[in-house]
């Protein structure tokens, strides 16, 4: 993973430009070094600026804020009462997602730094204005990647295109329309120079053909959508497939740890094993699982499940989704939990119930419910909780079994995500195992959305289909479409992967479906569409510009 290994030299090339910058942009009459951003750069390492933007990407993908929560397969962990304002939408305020408008803006204050250094700084050579061209595309498709990120928020966001020279208290925020204007323009720019097989973890032509199929597809919902943006979206769409058959490997093989390089990834946040904090230190092993460590012979260290860092856990609605034949299920849970460590059940008495032995299972989730008898069998052994059971609370007391369920310390049991797994991993941190930002499965649903939105139901049904047969082994299984079918498809497929909120806002299913599914927001949820479509803009930007910035309505 040689763009991996070249982040470090980013993070410090990165450092002394902006150190140098500001010193010649704000203190001219002190010269510290002889060393500055003029001739510190050139045509030989210019690249490096561009693997920094890469760097700040990786922070944006790590931040799971406003993506998950809040949706029709994602709630909190807590009991129906408990109150989260990103959740549940009661008294979300601007206080909420500082990280995710930070993040994205790092992004693309970096990439409109490599783009004015490349354009105006660099002496280019006439043998390397193809890696000119490559590295402003590089940093116009991310640029355009952020910036898209935070239109589906926010909506119009400030658009900023140079790279910052002062400080500024004046900034304006622009129209919707007007920042997918410029995300279109971005990604369109960067297609031709982009590579087709570039080097791993960087951004390629069918990668940013996916986003601006996704981002076409997008706008195609709103008011200002043109009436060929959904066949645009389906196009692209198409260009990014590429013709690769998603069937040529499974769903278990394309989450296989030693797999992660693979022609179904289109695009991946690269983390490793080096050492470097900055390069091991992925967390998406902590999500979708309760604390594992609380059950008996589950040791805290070494348990190979990890350590929960995420207040949200899957819905019930999302575990019904999984049909018998659904391979998917057994790659994306863990249905038992094992011991790894030898330990002893004991009774509130400190009466010896049960040994367990490292490997023994500790507790089981079935995935069709278990009869009376079954259950007791099993409760004798282990502890279970039924597909009704998967939320806070303990079930009805069974008497005469070991495992009582007054003896879990545990509250909240679930079957807990599988695919994301990780084998080098300290808790909550430290994780090398990449995440995958985008893959061929999910260009196959936008196109679907895209072909259903343009009215073509044979080609939607086409792609649909195509994602569902390597799950089921069923050819054609779908007859018929419509946009729920494929947001089912999406969330098998996609759980914790996709931006969930932003389709859901996308397609205009989001308040139908978490007042369907959403546990907390069916008990005392304050979702308002005439507010919470948007999100509010952060606390902090307005302080920053206080006559110029403006909030989104009802915050």
């Amino acid at each position: 993973m040689k763009l991996l290994k070249n982040i470090n030299n980013a993070i410090v090339l990165f450092a002394v430009l902006v150190t140098t910058s500001a010193c010649n942009d704000y203190i001219e009459e002190d010269i510290y070094s002889d060393i500055t951003s003029e001739n510190f750069i050139d045509q030989d390492n210019a690249d490096q600026l561009v693997v920094g933007v890469y760097t700040s990407m990786r922070t944006v993908y790590r931040d799971y804020t406003f993506k998950f929560d809040g949706t029709d397969i994602f709630a909190n962990k807590g009991d129906l009462s408990s109150l989260s304002a990103t959740n549940d939408y009661f008294n979300l305020t601007s206080s909420a997602g500082q990280s995710v408008w930070a993040n994205n803006y790092g992004v693309i204050g970096k990439a409109n730094f490599v783009i004015n250094r490349y354009e105006n700084q660099i002496e280019w050579s006439d043998s390397n204005l193809d890696a000119k061209a490559y590295g402003i595309a590089q940093a116009k498709g991310l640029r355009g990647l952020a910036y898209f990120n935070l239109v589906q928020q926010y909506g119009g966001v400030v658009l900023e295109v140079e790279e910052v020279q002062s400080i500024r208290t004046d900034y304006v925020r622009s129209s919707e329309q007007e920042t997918y204007n410029l995300i279109i323009a971005d990604l369109e720019a960067a297609i031709p120079d982009l590579e087709e097989a570039p080097e791993t973890g960087r951004f390629s032509k069918r990668a940013a053909q996916h986003v601006l199929a996704d981002v076409y597809l997008t706008r195609a919902y709103t008011s200002f959508g043109e009436s060929t943006d959904f066949a645009t979206a389906a196009a692209l769409a198409e260009e990014a497939i590429n013709g690769y058959d998603i069937r040529s490997q499974s769903f278990a093989e394309l989450f296989a740890y030693d797999n992660q390089v693979n022609d179904e990834v289109l695009f991946a946040m690269q983390w490793g094993t080096s050492g470097f904090t900055a390069d091991k230190d992925n967390n998406k092993h902590s999500l979708f699982m309760n604390q594992v460590a609380n059950y008996p012979g589950v040791n805290r260290a070494t348990t190979p499940y990890g350590f929960s860092d995420f207040s949200m856990m899957p819905t019930p609605y999302y575990y019904s989704l999984f049909a018998a034949n659904d391979s998917r299920d057994d790659v994306t849970f863990h249905r038992a939990i094992l011991a790894d460590a030898d330990d002893e059940l004991k009774d509130a008495s400190g009466n010896l119930l049960d040994i367990i032995v490292a490997g023994d299972t500790v507790v089981y989730y079935p995935k069709v419910a278990l009869d009376a008898a079954e259950l007791v069998e099993h409760l004798d052994r282990h502890w279970v909780y039924q597909p009704d059971e998967y939320l806070f609370g303990r079930p009805d007391a069974i008497a005469g079994v070991n495992y009582l369920y007054t003896l879990n310390a545990e509250l909240t049991n679930f079957p807990i995500f599988k695919k994301f797994d990780d084998e080098d991993f300290n808790e909550t941190r430290l994780g090398a195992r990449d995440t995958y930002v985008f893959r061929v499965a999910e260009t196959h649903l936008i196109a679907a959305e895209a072909y259903l939105g343009a009215g073509n139901s044979s080609q939607a049904l086409f792609h649909i289909n195509r994602v569902r047969e390597r799950a089921t082994g069923v050819a054609n299984e779908y007859t018929s479409i419509t946009i729920d079918d494929i947001l089912d498809e999406r969330a098998l497929e996609l759980a914790g992967e996709d931006n969930r909120w932003a389709v859901l806002k996308r397609t205009g299913k989001l308040e139908e479906r978490i007042a369907q599914y959403n546990p907390q927001v069916i008990d005392h949820g304050a979702f308002d569409a005439s507010i919470h479509l948007l999100r509010p803009i952060p606390a902090s930007e307005l302080q920053l510009s206080p006559e110029t910035m403006t909030q989104n309505p009802g915050y």
